[in-house]
């Protein structure tokens, strides 16, 4: 996989993690926030009228006053109560939208309409607001004591409808969900646009400058950058001067080496080689290296031509010397046949020397008169 897949993979995945783990984040919190928001909210607007409450409590404590009833309604017309129950000190209904419950016992109201939660009992006992979620709803029971210097004089019981904190959780978490996958898409495309310029693309072009190298050219075309690409291209571009370095000092010392098998073959020629003989010295791949006669197509010295190409193919006597020769190196092999329409007497001798160097010296000396006859001699 390319590292360009392996990034688009590792992003996506990262922003599936992170939208997933945050949604749960921020539902907890926004359930958390908008819950708290609605119990205090609900304890505060009772407060708000606590004193009007009072006043009416202790102006009598079995008949509510028309200021309390303006309360009460003023609380149940709130599109977050869905259930209100107002009682006096004595545990009577004080107020209730069904006028048949007024004055009726807490214990009686228990057992006709029923008590959700245990709230009202802990706010009495504990003379603070408590609330307590009623099970299988979505509700909140939260009662709320009017006291007067640690007299209980009555009790708001309130059923807090959480259907608006829900419809605004899911209101929060649709934006937060459409919000996360706008940052995340200008990150990704900030980020990916990042990769694509800063290590993509520098890593393609120092792919095609290291594609266009070749023995005859071994300059790294790329450009310089103060980055880790700039750094590794550099490093290549060192390891190739070195390696074209090396070279050319191995083509200087094997040109060196030529040049003086060159003079070596040639002095040697002179010496050993008689008037009107020919001689040619061929490598281990019968590639002729040294003649002591001009050659069509090539010069008489440093000629890169093969043995085929001097010898006709038909010349099968020379030829059979030449195959004898190379089985028994550094024997020296006669015989008769004709080079260049002259009946010449051959000496061929293959030498061996250490590793792979290998030459065949070729030596032709014409005779003037005879018949062609192989002669071979060990």
């Amino acid at each position: 996989m390319k590292l360009g897949s392996k990034w688009f993979l590792w992003l996506f995945s990262v922003a599936f993690y992170v939208i997933i783990l945050g949604g749960f984040f921020f539902y907890r919190l926004f359930h958390w926030t908008f819950d708290e928001k609605l119990k205090q909210g609900s304890i505060e607007m009772v407060r708000v009228y606590a004193p009007t409450l009072l006043k009416g409590l202790q102006k009598n404590v079995d008949v509510i006053t028309l200021d309390e009833l303006d309360v009460m309604g003023t609380f149940s017309k709130d599109d977050r109560v869905a259930a209100l129950l107002y009682l006096n000190k004595s545990g009577k209904v004080r107020w209730h939208k069904d006028a048949s419950l007024m004055n009726m016992t807490y214990e009686d109201y228990g057992k006709k309409i029923g008590i959700p939660t245990n709230a009202i009992e802990q706010a009495y006992l504990s003379k603070s607001p408590k609330v307590r979620e009623v099970p299988n709803q979505s509700v909140y029971d939260i009662a709320i004591p009017l006291s007067v210097r640690g007299d209980v004089l009555g009790i708001v019981d309130l059923q807090i409808s959480r259907k608006g904190a829900e419809s605004l959780i899911r209101s929060a978490m649709i934006y937060y969900f459409f919000g996360g996958l706008g940052v995340l898409f200008v990150l990704g495309f900030c980020l990916s646009w990042f990769m694509y310029r800063s290590i993509l693309t520098p890593l393609a072009t120092l792919r095609d400058a290291l594609e266009s190298l070749n023995v005859k050219n071994l300059d790294l075309k790329f450009g310089s950058r103060k980055d880790e690409i700039g750094d590794l291209a550099e490093v290549i571009g060192s390891f190739l001067y070195k390696i074209k370095t090396e070279m050319t000092s191995a083509l200087g010392k094997e040109k060196q080496r030529e040049t003086a098998e060159e003079q070596w073959w040639d002095r040697i020629l002179s010496t050993i080689v008689g008037k009107g003989q020919k001689a040619i010295v061929v490598d281990e791949d019968n590639n002729v290296l040294h003649t002591n006669f001009p050659l069509q197509g090539g010069s008489a010295i440093g000629s890169k031509l093969h043995l085929l190409d001097i010898v006709d193919s038909q010349q099968q006597d020379l030829l059979r010397l030449v195959g004898i020769a190379l089985d028994r190196p550094n024997e020296l092999v006669e015989g008769d046949t004709v080079f260049h329409a002259e009946p010449c007497h051959v000496r061929v001798l293959h030498l061996k020397g250490q590793g792979e160097i290998k030459r065949t010296l070729i030596l032709f000396e014409p005779k003037r008169a005879g018949s062609l006859t192989s002669v071979q001699r060990g």
